[in-house]
């Protein structure tokens, strides 16, 4: 895969991440009509926005260290793809919600969105593609000193969780701007979508791409 196409994978894996209502764009509905102020709307998103970078980063910085060991790299690669694909199966059984996420009051949004994407394994999900754009062969074919190559996969680890948490962002931004200002928390209540079967298949599917990447 190309370099291009993983950074588009990055991407595309916020945009989903930002529609689905687990990630919390709801939240950030309910908090501005709460307030009656508009510009409570994109306070939460900011506060969600924090705390989904920071789960971002705190799944990618401990891969960005193993990804020095580059002899390992392929095998560190399948390892994290059958984490990924352990995870969508465990979901797949386990359709309940973590308890503790209803405990976190609507005051601390950004703990709440950390804590959603540790415990939904959106972390995970981009784990297989940051150790494809950490991959050997994109950091002159491995033959840089070993504390370079993890230099850089860091400041990877940090450029691949911010693009994802604007794509995430933006994509749920754009959904909480439309349920606040156009159609409001009747509509929302009515049409409410649940992405639980497909955020666990989707988990085996990435998981999968990335074993196969790595054996080739």
């Amino acid at each position: 895969m190309s370099v291009t196409a993983l950074w588009w994978a990055v991407i595309v894996s916020g945009i989903y991440h930002g529609v689905n209502p687990g990630m919390g764009w709801p939240l950030a509905v309910s908090a501005a009509l709460m307030e009656r102020k508009t510009s409570a709307l994109p306070g939460a998103l900011f506060a969600l926005a924090g705390g989904h970078f920071l789960a971002m980063t705190a799944i990618l910085l401990p891969f960005s260290m193993m990804a020095a060991l580059v002899m390992w790299e392929a095998e560190i690669r399948i390892g994290a793809g059958l984490i990924v694909i352990a995870l969508g199966v465990y979901l797949l059984i386990n359709r309940r919600h973590p308890r503790f996420l209803a405990r976190v009051p609507p005051s601390r949004l950004a703990l709440w969105s950390f804590l959603a994407a540790m415990a939904h394994g959106a972390g995970l999900m981009l784990v297989p593609i940051y150790l494809g754009l950490c991959a050997p062969e994109t950091l002159d074919a491995g033959h840089r000193a070993a504390s370079d190559l993890m230099t850089a996969n860091i400041w990877t680890a940090f450029w691949v969780a911010a693009v994802h948490t604007a794509a995430m962002t933006l994509a749920g931004g754009a959904l909480a701007a439309g349920m606040y200002f156009w159609l409001g928390l009747k509509f929302l209540s009515r049409t409410w979508f649940n992405l639980d079967v497909v955020w666990a298949l989707s988990l085996i599917v990435v998981g999968g791409i990335g074993i196969f990447t790595a054996g080739h």
